[in-house]
């Protein structure tokens, strides 16, 4: 199998060196509803603190206006009623505006902020992760023209994953008692029909995908609990690695898992 690697070690240590001196690129942390926007905050501080980015943007539904100090990185952008994002032209502008969108999640879980974010991302010429719940909800909301977009990875579990496979009726199935190299074999052939990056967990092994080139890297060597795997702070620091290596995702991602 010339196209799955399981890595021991960090194979993209010298990406680590790359990060600029000065602060350089602007984030957009995607999120948040009327009822619960802590997630985002909490990446987006990670990100301030932890790399050289000169903007980071808080990307949330203008029903938190009024709830949150006046801040100059904020984005409001307009809500549905229910208090998440509505379907607006604003949406994907705002997304154009950043070097890199990372969609963490904590959204109402509904129609109209499904399709929104389902067009935002998929429309995006800028490079766009979407993670946490927001990998259900653009699941739920048709995601056939978002997986065509090259610019999209998905960080999501192996449970989502496998819907959003049966979402556009692909004919490989990926199941929860599959061996790693049976999945593996999935997501190698998924990359090559749709050219999306993947990031997932199964078997104790992180799993990275694109292009049909598949990496297996223990999670003890990420430094996260199955738990905090999921909590937006591996996908803050994916986003970070490669957003000052655009060159080769697989490399840069590898790179983050291991630092």
């Amino acid at each position: 199998m010339e196209y799955f690697e399981k890595l021991e070690n960090n194979t993209a240590e010298d990406l680590l060196w790359n990060m600029p001196e000065r602060k350089q690129g602007a984030v957009n942390v995607v999120g948040g509803n009327a009822q619960n926007f802590r997630t985002p905050v909490k990446v987006a501080e990670y990100l301030v603190e932890k790399y050289p980015v000169e903007t980071v943007n808080l990307v949330l539904p203008d029903v938190l206006k009024n709830k949150l100090p006046p801040m100059p990185n904020f984005m409001f952008l307009k809500a549905t009623e229910s208090g998440s994002f509505a379907d607006s032209e604003e949406f994907g502008e705002a997304m154009g505006r950043a070097d890199y969108n990372l969609v963490i999640g904590d959204l109402s879980k509904n129609v109209i902020t499904g399709k929104a974010v389902a067009s935002a991302c998929g429309s995006s010429e800028k490079p766009v992760m979407i993670t946490r719940d927001a990998v259900d909800l653009v699941t739920e909301n048709g995601p056939e023209k978002l997986l065509l977009n090259e610019n999209l990875v998905i960080f999501g579990s192996l449970a989502q994953m496998q819907k959003m496979l049966r979402s556009v009726y692909y004919p490989k199935m990926l199941l929860l008692s599959q061996s790693l190299v049976q999945v593996a074999e999935v997501l190698h052939k998924f990359t090559l029909s749709y050219p999306v990056g993947l990031v997932t967990l199964h078997s104790g092994q992180i799993l990275i995908a694109r292009d049909g080139r598949v990496k297996a890297v223990p999670l003890e060597k990420s430094g996260y609990s199955p738990i905090m795997f999921w909590d937006g702070e591996l996908a803050a620091k994916i986003v970070a690695l490669n957003l000052y290596n655009p060159g080769d995702w697989v490399q840069a991602t590898v790179a983050a898992i291991f630092a």
